[in-house]
This record gives C-alpha cells, sequence and structure tokens, in this order.
C-alpha cells in the first residue's frame, strides 16, 4: 500500500478527533524528521514541534539545523492546519512558500504556531512562525499559499 493521504476517506478521520498522529504517520519525511502537533493550550489552533535529531543538523560547527528542515517543518506544520481547519476535506497544494530566517536554529526542540489567513474556494493563505525558547524570539517566519482542489476531480 503506498504511503500517503489519498483521498477524502484519509481526511476524515482526524479532523473530528483532532489526533494527528495519523496524518502525521502517512507522512514519511515528517516522521524522519520528528514533526508532532497537539492541540494549542493558548489557543483554537494547533501547536508543533520538531524534535532535536541529529540528522536535522545542517552545520555541525554550531550545531544549528538545516534551513530545508526548517522550513519543511514550516511547510508541514501550515499543511496541516489548513487540512484541518478548511470547512471540506481537501488535499491542500502549495504554490508558493517564502521563509524568512532570523535566527540561527540551535539544536534544540522547535515549536511553530500557524494562522490560517484566508481560506477561499480555490486558494488559501497561511502564515507560520517557528521559535526555539521563546514565540517572541522567532527563528524563521514562513508565507504560504495553496490551491485548494477538489478531490474528486483532481488533475494531478
Amino acid at each position: 500500500m503506498p504511503e500517503g493521504i489519498h483521498g477524502v476517506e484519509g481526511l476524515s478521520g482526524p479532523r473530528n478527533g483532532v489526533d494527528l498522529s495519523a496524518w502525521l504517520e502517512l507522512m514519511p519525511y515528517a516522521r524522519r524528521i520528528g514533526v508532532s502537533a497537539l492541540s494549542d493550550p493558548e489557543g483554537e489552533s494547533l501547536l508543533f514541534r520538531l524534535e532535536p535529531r541529529p540528522g536535522n543538523v545542517g552545520n555541525i560547527m554550531l550545531p544549528a539545523l538545516h534551513g530545508g528542515v526548517v522550513a519543511a517543518f514550516m511547510e508541514t506544520a501550515a499543511t496541516l492546519e489548513l487540512m484541518l481547519a478548511t470547512r471540506e476535506p481537501r488535499l491542500p497544494k502549495v504554490v508558493d512558500v517564502s521563509v524568512d530566517y532570523l535566527r540561527t536554529a540551535r539544536l534544540v526542540p522547535t515549536h511553530a504556531r500557524c494562522s490560517l489567513l484566508r481560506e477561499g474556494r480555490r486558494l488559501a493563505n497561511v502564515t507560520v512562525s517557528a521559535w526555539q525558547k521563546e514565540e517572541t524570539a522567532p527563528v524563521a517566519t514562513a508565507r504560504l499559499h495553496f490551491v485548494l482542489g477538489d478531490l474528486g476531480n483532481d488533475p494531478a
């Protein structure tokens, strides 16, 4: 059986119980880099966590997380947040990602919080802020644009 989320039936389970571990288990790269999610105690959204794994290091001298891992973590967080927040089950496809690296991301737990700015009929915009020790000192921020297609008539 191929890995990944395929069709509406793969989206229906976690939406009700907000158990994203089922979705994360279907995402090999999220498992590889150590992404987890839980309900945000400060709001209605989710709080994402990236575990400090030696395989995620880009600069071994500091050590610091690879920028691509930080970007992938934020993209995963934005995608999952959007999948949970959409009015109907749809698989979003990334159109554009813009990442601002603000500080060195050390090899410590990294957290992220997303904000769904807009969900239209075909497009959605999400922002992500990733931090390590203090949320007021983000290591990176991202803006993502997604296409929201009809799963029944998906051209790709």
